[in-house]
């Protein structure tokens, strides 16, 4: 049924009101949230996890359970509503104009202008690493305009009618698009990266399958695709992290925007995987992989808030029988937290 909703939205984006839109996707939003329905309660323990890791790093003690469980159940409702606007802004997109659009992202971090200058100026390539959070489409469109032409992967999904509705609207965005579970994906994106102009950003930050890689995040592990590890390793290319976030817009924003919240691209400063190189391979992966996953977790400290993980993803949540190809070190570390 809500796939059903989506596609009927992307659809007839021009004529359907955009801020009601929004405002059905909010009611729904607060609705899960109040209920504790879907993903809200693995939200939760995500969130708990995050708030926890950053209370210990920033206070040095761990938090009280009372300040937790307020805490995450304050972070979660914002985390639902934050969600649920991603789904009402990429349904009604295509009824949204490019000053509208490019009113409401922008780019900003230390690695900004080294990754203009090498993509755009220097008709450079470059591989990005990020995670679900704030509105991904919306980054890939103004990479589109600010950086250099964006091809990405995405997901396969068992709606037929939904996973074209994706693509129409992320190809009207400028976003090049492969799927999934096509054979040599990888040395695709690498022949796409030895391209002039061209970035290749992956949504990294969780991948359950035999070829994810096992890193260390928030005083525990999880498993992230080695995509933008491996396409860093065999180009030489730096690697840049990005975090994404909601802003409030300053009033001539806003007017152009017509909403009162946009976001924030941040890009890290680049990786550079030259240090890498002398490792053996799967080493290499594994290393540059926690270095970004360190980048990157300290964005989603910041704002927890906008990062939609409604799924299991941290080592004590995962059903190990489902998994496979798990490293010794993991599975030692499994080991001992059971006993």
């Amino acid at each position: 049924m809500f796939d059903r909703i989506l596609v009927f939205i992307a659809r007839h984006a021009g004529a359907v009101p955009e801020r009601l839109v929004r405002g059905m996707f909010l009611v729904a939003a607060d609705v899960a949230w109040l209920f504790r329905v879907g993903g809200v309660r693995q939200l939760e323990r995500n969130l708990r996890r995050v708030l926890r890791a950053r209370q210990r790093r920033v206070a040095g003690t761990s938090p009280s359970a009372a300040w937790l469980h307020l805490h995450v159940r304050m972070m979660s409702h914002r985390g639902m509503r934050s969600y649920f606007t991603y789904f009402s802004e990429a349904m009604t997109v295509g009824g949204r104009s490019d000053e509208c659009l490019l009113a409401r992202v922008r780019g900003e971090g230390p690695g900004l202008e080294q990754l203009i200058e090498q993509t755009r100026k220097q008709a450079g390539s470059a591989p990005l690493a990020l995670g679900h959070q704030g509105n991904w489409d919306y980054a890939g469109y103004w990479a589109h305009h600010a950086v250099a032409p964006v091809t990405t992967v995405a997901e396969r999904l068992s709606n037929e009618h939904l996973l074209k509705t994706f693509i129409d609207i992320r190809q009207s965005l400028g976003i090049n698009i492969l799927l999934t579970g096509r054979h040599g994906l990888i040395g695709q994106l690498e022949q796409e990266l030895g391209k002039p102009h061209v970035l290749v950003p992956l949504l990294a930050d969780r991948d359950l399958s035999r070829h994810g890689e096992f890193v260390h995040a928030f005083d525990s592990m999880i498993r992230v695709a080695r995509g933008p590890a491996t396409l860093a390793l065999d180009t030489g290319l730096p690697l840049y992290v990005v975090n994404m976030y909601r802003e409030r817009l300053d009033r001539n924003r806003r007017k152009l925007a017509h909403t009162p919240y946009g976001y924030v691209c941040w890009i890290s400063e680049p990786i550079d995987v030259a240090a890498y190189r002398g490792l053996p391979r799967e080493e290499a992966i594994r290393a540059i992989s926690q270095a970004w996953v360190d980048v990157w977790s300290e964005g989603i400290e910041r704002h927890p808030q906008d990062w939609h993980m409604l799924q299991p993803i941290f080592l004590e949540d995962l059903d190990f029988s489902r998994l496979s190809d798990i490293p010794d070190d993991v599975r030692r570390l499994i080991e001992a937290r059971a006993r």
